[in-house]
């Protein structure tokens, strides 16, 4: 079953997330900043670093949303699942 959850709720997981980024850049200030900062960090230390490096810089920065990825999927779908537990024990109360 958690297989078939996964695969079912993907596409949906996708669009949700897009859309509650856009909200969060529209919408919450901090997060926005925090967004511009890091990206200035990541600019920063490229600008920095010998040619030979740029490549890891951007392995990096690339594991790490690969990374983030993951973990957004992995916590919606828990969110999802605790959401059904929930319902289904307030339907025996």
């Amino acid at each position: 079953m958690v297989n078939t959850l996964e695969s079912l709720t993907e596409p949906l997981i996708r669009i949700r997330l897009e859309l509650l980024f856009t909200e969060l850049l529209e919408c919450h200030a901090e997060y926005s900043q925090l967004c511009a900062e890091t990206d200035q960090y990541f600019k920063t230390l490229r600008d920095a670093l010998p040619d030979q490096f740029q490549h890891t810089v951007f392995l990096c920065e690339d594991a790490q949303i690969s990374l983030q990825s993951i973990l957004e999927r992995s916590i919606y779908i828990q969110g999802f699942k605790d959401a059904l537990r929930l319902f289904s024990e307030l339907q025996h109360c």
